[in-house]
């Protein structure tokens, strides 16, 4: 189906149903035409729902936590901007519109038709949509409208839920909090119904034999998502989640919930779009993660990102250049082959001028040759690395038989390897060749900024994850962006509020205005 035109559909139908978090009443006359549909289908609700959270995942919410996050750099307009944390006044289309107006209001109009028509297999996919986009915008703001959001003209102006009552709900304020709210999606997609999403509306689970199963698995990955954000701060509730969802998550790349796009126009991914169609000269490759994958002599190198040409007197000649080992050869590098040209985050010189390929940019593993790449959101190999990490960090946790840190840590990073098109025998000898990263140190604290900086070199195209681990973690160490700006010059530890919210819900209770981005949100480090 065609992604711009249920992207089309999701905002009507968002417009004409309810309202956001704010008051969208000025919206309502521009928006509403002869042509918009005041009803739809759930088939139509589940697919624009699922489709506009990839494209939300790695629209202007992606990029700019790559950007900060130091996988990508800003080297032109927005980015540029963000790259050196100028953030306040931005991303007001994808609260207002890809969210709250979005696919937030569209999973909840989805639960309530499921519960009319008596249909659990949506209601309970939809649950699962809602509590995966409402983290999102928690892990990205903090406090946030939650219990009191969707509900239209009821409540223009919703309540600011703290962000840890969002987590753990909060039974004296009514919020019933996101991992409760998995667990009801979960225990619908267990009971019977007359019909169940198929090919035609699911487009992520549609074409495997039993898509409510996969959908298990995923609602129950989200619960180690959400333990794993929150284990700092609630480490018992984080490890009962692990034991009880570990062994009901995903056991296989094939299990990943990546939600598909096209190379039609219309129907591609934004990664590709933006940087390869509409504004090519807006970003490319961070110094920081190609120095880091060029010390860990990392074969994924060329897979994410473009190789440039070898520098001459006339040729590629400004810019930060790394030539890297090529290829393994029996567990040996080859010399020299691959040159990459990134650039740090911040600076203000001349960019690698045109033509384009003098500047490491995404390669088609992110965004596919014509934008076809999927938007990879849940992956198995993120479940790896979260069981590796608990080992070393959650006492009385349970690990699959026979499993070690140790043992999760190599399966994670052959996970993301291998799904990146490299061979297990490939995998074994990079690990043959390179112990220093394939062996945990003994050092617990050391261990763990090995795991999740292979974990954020796994996430490259999927950066609000890890933007996410970074602030949780404070891994891997990252150098302030050069000339630094925003809020004061370090390095945000959350998004700040859209000026659109801002205005038209400030009479909101608990909404704090004046939050800072220099202030963490609740899980934070």
């Amino acid at each position: 189906m065609n992604n711009k035109k249920l992207i089309g559909i999701t905002l009507a139908a968002a417009v004409a149903l309810s309202t956001m978090s704010c008051n969208r009443d000025k919206f309502l006359d521009i928006n509403t035409t002869p042509n918009s549909p005041t009803a739809v289908t759930m088939p139509v609700l589940l697919t624009s729902t699922i489709i506009n959270t990839g494209f939300m995942a790695t629209n202007d919410l992606g990029r700019a936590s790559a950007l900060l996050a130091q996988q990508y750099a800003g080297i032109g307009n927005q980015p540029a901007a963000y790259d050196v944390y100028i953030l306040r006044g931005s991303f007001d289309n994808q609260w207002n519109f890809e969210l709250y107006g979005g696919t937030l209001i569209n999973s909840q109009t989805l639960i309530d038709l499921a519960a009319t028509k008596g249909n659990p297999a949506y209601s309970g996919i939809a649950k699962l949509m809602k509590a995966y986009n409402f983290s999102v915008v928690t892990d990205l703001y903090g406090d946030i409208p939650y219990s009191q959001a969707l509900q239209g003209n009821a409540n223009l102006h919703p309540r600011y839920d703290k962000q840890e009552d969002i987590y753990k709900g909060n039974s004296g304020l009514g919020i019933t909090g996101l991992i409760d709210l998995v667990k009801d999606g979960l225990a619908d997609l267990d009971k019977a119904g007359p019909v169940k999403p198929g090919v035609s509306d699911d487009p992520v689970y549609g074409k495997t034999a039993d898509n409510i199963a996969q959908w298990k698995k995923m609602g129950n990955m989200l619960l180690l998502k959400f333990a794993n954000t929150i284990s700092v701060k609630e480490p018992a509730l984080a490890t009962s989640i692990i034991n009880t969802a570990s062994a009901k998550a995903f056991t296989a790349n094939t299990d990943d919930f990546e939600v598909p796009f096209g190379s039609s126009v219309g129907n591609q991914s934004p990664l590709y779009l933006y940087n390869f169609v509409t504004r090519p000269d807006d970003q490319m490759m961070s110094q920081t993660i190609l120095n880091k994958m060029n010390a860990l002599n990392d074969p994924r190198l060329p897979i994410y990102f473009t190789p440039t040409p070898t520098p001459t007197a006339t040729v590629n000649t400004t810019g930060t250049v790394t030539t890297i080992p090529g290829p393994l050869v029996s567990g040996v590098p080859t010399p020299a082959l691959l040159t990459f040209t990134g650039y740090v985050n911040g600076n203000n010189v001349p960019v690698p001028s045109r033509p384009l390929g003098y500047r490491s940019r995404y390669n088609t593993y992110i965004t596919g040759v014509s934008g076809e790449a999927p938007a990879r959101l849940l992956t198995n190999a993120q479940r790896l690395f979260i069981l590796a990490e608990s080992a070393l960090t959650l006492p009385g946790i349970t690990l699959p038989a026979g499993s070690t840190a140790q043992s999760l840590y190599q399966s994670a990073i052959r996970a993301s390897m291998t799904k990146a098109g490299l061979t297990s025998s490939a995998v074994d000898a990079y690990f043959l060749a390179n112990p220093g990263v394939a062996t945990l140190s003994t050092n617990t604290e050391t261990a763990k900024e090995q795991i999740i900086t292979q974990k954020w070199i796994s996430w490259v195209g999927t950066g609000i994850e890890a933007y996410n681990d970074y602030r949780r973690t404070g891994y891997p160490a990252l150098a302030p962006a050069l000339n630094a700006s925003g809020d004061d010059a370090t390095l945000p530890k959350r998004f700040p509020y859209p000026l659109s919210e801002l205005t038209a819900n400030a009479g909101a209770e608990n909404q704090d205005a004046g939050i800072r981005t220099s202030v963490k949100v609740w899980w934070g480090k």
